[in-house]
């Protein structure tokens, strides 16, 4: 019998009448003839109380028992769903990560898999049951301490799964029905793509798509785990494709701009009159880096005398208080005049395979986006990729303006 892994998001397991419904999409699966692992996050909210908490009870909490904390939202929802498909006649149990077990590192809060062994799972199937796995979490086996993979972390739980078991494919079930050209919501002739390939999502994922967990696609991608995103919330008994995230290989024809992303989630630093000379770029960002800083786009702009430079960069905006306070305590290292720093811009990019065959297409978005009237603070480019840093003012107008360049609103 093939294997396939289906995963579910919080909305999809806000309430119990939503749990019976994820229910009717595995068993559906299951009368295909499927040997089936489902993945669940916690219910919609769940996970935001379990950390409000765990920070009303100290500022600085021991972050192992914070993981302690935030997995049992997870552990509720895979128990209910076992209990909803035994009820349904389907025989199926509920497995926490330490039980399979999901070996990690011991990165509490954001730890990564290192290994995962699916016997105890093959052998459920072999009974005829449904495995029923509790997502975002996993053990540090050395010390028997129960870790988290950082939120979203039930998508990578997923998709490691399903490259574990080696199964035919995962379905990511979500709130929307794909993976879209840009936000529906600021793009209403935005369209549901039916393919996109592994390093498209990648950067969608990582530039502000929030359908996917970046790690989750990194994982798909070095496995080539077949992943499909759809909607939870389509008819169990008449569901939609949704979109496949697959291997370029399966795209006959790919468009040189396939979507449009933009991250709120940016903070800008600049740092002014710093001495140009070795050592002072390394002084800046070991710091951070040792903080767990996530350093994106950097400009430096070097004084006519060559003597001094302006360096500029972003950090996610959850950083930035964190980051202005390391750079400070180092200002005598690095030697830099003063300290800027703004919260009110955004990252928009456009995302695109065929990018890599086909010249000035950031050209274009420089000239319509200047003609729109809209300063691009920093720009960043890779093979298949570009990103500016604009006001958060005009981002809608920004997004649209890109959507329709690439003719994407036709798409």
């Amino acid at each position: 019998m093939s294997r396939l892994v289906m995963k579910f998001g919080g909305t999809s397991v806000a309430n119990i009448e939503r749990i019976k419904n994820v229910a009717r999409h595995v068993q559906r699966e299951v009368a295909a003839g499927h040997h089936i692992a489902v993945v669940v996050s916690a219910m919609s909210g769940k996970t935001n109380e379990l950390v409000g908490w765990c920070k009303e009870g100290a500022a600085l909490y021991d972050p192992r028992e914070y993981d302690a904390v935030v997995a049992s939202g997870e552990q509720v929802t895979s128990g209910l769903l076992a209990i909803v498909l035994q009820d349904m006649g389907i025989p199926a149990r509920s497995w926490q990560g330490w039980q399979i077990p999901i070996k990690t590192s011991d990165a509490h809060g954001s730890a990564r898999i290192e290994d995962i062994d699916p016997k105890g799972l093959e052998e459920g199937f072999a009974r005829g049951e449904v495995a029923v796995i509790a997502g975002f979490q996993g053990i540090h086996v050395a010390t028997g301490r129960l870790t988290t993979l950082g939120r979203g972390g039930s998508d990578t739980s997923a998709v490691a799964i399903a490259a574990a078991l080696k199964a035919d494919r995962c379905d990511i079930y979500t709130d929307v029905d794909g993976v879209y050209t840009t936000d529906p919501r600021i793009v209403p002739k935005a369209k549901r793509l039916d393919r996109v390939v592994f390093e498209e999502m990648l950067e969608m994922a990582s530039l502000g798509s929030k359908v996917l967990q970046v790690r989750s696609v990194e994982v798909a991608m070095v496995h080539k785990v077949k992943t499909f995103v759809r909607s939870s919330f389509d008819d169990p008994s008449d569901p939609k494709p949704g979109t496949l995230i697959c291997d370029e290989e399966d795209i006959v024809e790919q468009q040189v701009v396939s979507g449009i992303a933009y991250s709120k989630d940016e903070a800008q630093i600049t740092l002014r009159d710093v001495a140009d000379k070795p050592g002072i770029a390394a002084a800046i960002f070991v710091p951070l880096a040792d903080a767990n800083i996530n350093v994106d786009m950097i400009i430096q702009v070097v004084s006519d005398d060559a003597k001094t430079t302006d360096l500029t960069f972003t950090v996610p905006t959850a950083d930035f208080e964190r980051a202005k306070k390391i750079l400070e305590d180092h200002k005598a290292e690095v030697g830099y005049k003063d300290l800027a720093g703004a919260t009110d811009v955004v990252k928009v990019s456009a995302i695109g395979i065929g990018m890599r065959s086909h010249a000035g297409v950031a050209a274009r978005a420089f000239k319509a986006l200047s003609d729109k009237g809209i300063n691009i603070r920093a720009i960043t480019t890779s093979e298949i990729k570009f990103s500016v840093l604009i006001d958060a003012e005009y981002t809608e107008l920004a997004v649209r303006t890109l959507h329709t360049l690439y003719g994407l609103d036709k798409a």
